[in-house]
């Protein structure tokens, strides 16, 4: 069905579509000039934070796409992200902010891996909502996130088809009932703690640190700050064919080197740094030796170049024709007069060199990021530098006398954490940053520590109701214990199996009760009074036959040694004794199997602990099944000090 609207998205890749609320019908031409105005006004509002943002691979980009089928006219624009996942982030910060300014624009959001809004708050959606029934169900309007709900029968709620709505419905929907589709705080709260710090947080995801260039690179970059990312991911996605044009050097000339100070996102830095490579002799790029005060900034500056000479080995300079075209337009003009409107320029006078550095800015952020087919072109990184290099002077000595007064380096400590950090990092991540989930101090932490957490932790996870899809993780183990109504357990067998059955319970069966009462409340809505006698006749005959198949299944594993590998209520009993009071319960024991194997009751909540900590060291400090099961229901367990002293 074409109004649907499934997205088919790239790898590492974002896809946003802005929809304008329906209201009387429009001619396809008028509405198309006003998509495109709401284009040039987006574009011009937020161009303070997008003209110098650092993107990994593609800007933030909005077009004008037409209808098809019953998905109407509407805007559109694709990034692809890569490596840094921040991007993809800030551009939800973006479009949420959009529909908060322009509040008659609606949005959606995905990337490949389908509603990613609703897997970050997957701990928080209604059982009904899953990847089969959310296709058009997800906006953003008026900056508040929205799920259009599903009804549980067909025609229950008039305005809610009873299969996921089509584009114009789901837009009709909030258009007539945005109050009643707003998602739940904790969805909200999930979704806005991913991208809380934003506009501030651009600022503290670069770096900025000392790199020894060529020249040409150093000019280039003045002018273009953002293609330190084209030249960053074209050294960092080398392969053989293109070392061949590093051999020797033909734009970026090493006896031209200077240190400049040059501006990475932390992303782009950890890719250039993590790598490891030794130049070709034929470069004429040398390196001094690693206990050299300025080894980094010559390595840095190293990688930088080689990216660079790779660009420009697969380009050209661009023709006088694409070079003027995306200047041309009554779009640009509106643009341009909309960013003298909002003091971009900053009082700069016309002609000088600082405005006309903001120009430039400005036109490269508006042929990327305003797409319209009749004047968009794509124009590599490779192609503009060469463009650059073209019309723009390099002055060596110039840049010499920068060389003396460069700002200070960021510390770059942030690339290496401690255990402790990774999980307060994750901590975070998780939503499970609370007062009591947070790691306490080692000594402090082995002195306090609850074992009654893991035991209350793991009851409220086996309670739960599991299906093929996987079990459900409670969520607040301490605030929901574990509970027994034993008057309603007797209650569900005296009407299924009738007030004669009592007698036939015995008080070896108390477990397989319990187990059959859970069995029961995890029925839905179970109309206890519709059942017949033959229903009740089968129950019956089925509980008796689980009982007598699990008597056996006892009597055959008392034969064997495996109950002495669990510890029983009696030996828990015997630890607290004096040892002169536990000398004759061997005999005690031996007579009291004289005529056939006795049960003991076996003390579970201590087996379980054991179980766990015996796992958990011998996981030897690292990730496995019983830390990474006991954290994903909120437990954290303190450091295995025994393993550490061990080890040391």
């Amino acid at each position: 069905m074409e109004g649907n609207m499934k997205l088919s998205v790239a790898e590492d890749a974002v896809e946003y579509h802005l929809f304008l609320l329906p209201e009387e019908p429009r001619d396809p031409e008028k509405h198309k000039e006003v998509l495109q105005k709401y284009i040039a006004a987006i574009t011009t509002e937020y161009a303070p934070l997008l003209v110098s943002y650092i993107w990994q691979n593609q800007p933030f980009n909005l077009r004008y796409k037409p209808a098809k089928g019953s998905i109407p006219a509407h805007i559109v624009g694709v990034t692809k992200f890569g490596d840094n996942i921040e991007d993809e982030w800030f551009i939800v910060y973006l479009i949420k902010q959009i529909t908060k300014k322009f509040p008659e624009l609606v949005a959606r959001i995905e990337d490949n891996d389908g509603e990613f809004l609703l897997i970050e708050a997957a701990e928080f959606l209604p059982k009904w909502l899953d990847p089969d029934n959310s296709t058009n169900r997800v906006f953003f309007h008026c900056g508040e996130l929205c799920i259009i709900p599903a009804p549980r029968k067909a025609g229950e709620i008039s305005w809610l088809p009873a299969t996921p709505p089509t584009i114009n419905q789901a837009l009709s929907i909030i258009t007539r009932h945005s109050e009643k589709i707003l998602a739940s705080e904790s969805i909200q709260a999930a979704v806005n703690r991913r991208i809380q710090g934003y506009p501030e947080k651009i600022q503290t995801s670069l770096h900025r640190a000392h790199c020894f260039l060529p020249a040409a690179a150093v000019a280039v970059l003045k002018q273009r700050p953002q293609l330190v990312a084209a030249a960053v991911q074209a050294f960092y996605l080398r392969d053989p064919i293109d070392l061949r044009a590093c051999r020797t050097f033909k734009v970026f000339l090493p006896e031209t080197r200077v240190m400049t100070s040059v501006t990475f996102t932390k992303c782009l830095y950890a890719q250039l740094v993590q790598q490891r490579f030794v130049p070709d002799r034929r470069s004429g790029y040398s390196l001094p030796p690693p206990s050299h005060p300025q080894y980094r900034a010559h390595e840095l500056g190293m990688k930088l170049a080689h990216g660079f000479e790779i660009l420009c080995a697969k380009a050209s300079p661009l023709p006088e024709f694409k070079k003027s075209l995306k200047t041309t337009t009554s779009l640009w003009n509106g643009f341009l007069d909309s960013l003298k409107q909002k003091d971009y320029f900053e009082g700069e006078l016309e002609g000088s060199a600082r405005y006309l550095q903001k120009l430039r800015s400005a036109e490269n952020y508006f042929q990327q990021s305003v797409n319209e087919p009749e004047n968009f072109l794509d124009i590599t990184p490779g192609e503009e530098i060469l463009t650059l290099l073209e019309t723009m002077p390099s002055d060596l000595k110039e840049f010499k006398k920068e060389d003396a007064n460069l700002p200070l380096e960021d510390d770059d400590r942030w690339l290496y954490l401690s255990p402790d950090q990774l999980d307060q990092i994750l901590q975070e991540a998780s939503g499970k940053d609370e007062p009591g989930l947070t790691p306490t101090p080692r000594g402090e932490e082995e002195q306090t520590y609850d074992l009654t957490k893991i035991t209350d932790s793991v009851k409220a996870f086996v309670s739960k109701v599991s299906t093929h899809k996987g079990a459900e993780l409670p969520r607040e183990p301490s605030e929901a214990p574990i509970t027994f109504d034993a008057d309603s357990f007797l209650n569900y067998f005296d009407k299924i199996l009738g007030p004669d059955s009592a007698e036939s319970d015995s008080d070896d069966n108390d477990d397989l009760d319990e187990e059959d009462s859970e069995c029961l409340d995890s029925d839905d809505n179970l109309d206890l009074g519709t059942q017949g006698s033959e229903v009740q006749a089968s129950t019956k005959e089925t509980l008796e036959s689980i009982k007598s198949l699990m008597a056996q299944m006892d009597q055959e594993l008392a034969q064997t040694s495996i109950g002495k590998s669990f510890t029983t209520w009696k030996q828990r009993e015997n630890l607290t004794k004096e040892p002169s009071q536990t000398l004759g319960s061997e005999s005690d024991n031996d007579e009291a199997t004289a005529d056939g194997p006795i049960l003991e009751p076996v003390d579970i909540d201590l087996n379980l602990v054991s179980n766990i900590l015996e796992s958990y060291h011998s996981q030897a400090g690292l990730a496995g099944p019983a830390s990474n099961l006991l954290q994903s229901m909120g437990v954290q367990l303190p450091d295995d000090t025994d393993h550490r002293c061990a080890s040391t």
